[in-house]
């Protein structure tokens, strides 16, 4: 048991800099300072965030379960 507790910490601080990542992303692309600085291709996060949640909004009640689930996550951290 202590090998998962260890794995579900790693894996809770994992998401912890994934989400910050992409807040200073976001935040970097909204203030005009460009698109990603270390990717070489033509990504941008708020158009792919954009996207994202226009894909679950025309889910209909499938997209409000998947946000639910989202919002529920986001909070237990």
């Amino acid at each position: 048991m202590e090998i998962l507790t260890k794995i579900r910490s790693w894996a809770g601080a994992l998401a912890d800099v994934g989400v910050s990542i992409a807040a200073l992303l976001i935040v970097m692309e909204v203030l005009g300072l460009g698109k990603i600085p270390f990717w070489t291709g033509d990504i941008s996060v708020v158009d792919n965030v954009s996207a994202m949640l226009a894909s679950l909004g025309s889910q209909g009640i499938i997209g409000l379960v998947a946000i639910w689930v989202l919002y529920h996550i986001w909070q237990k951290k």
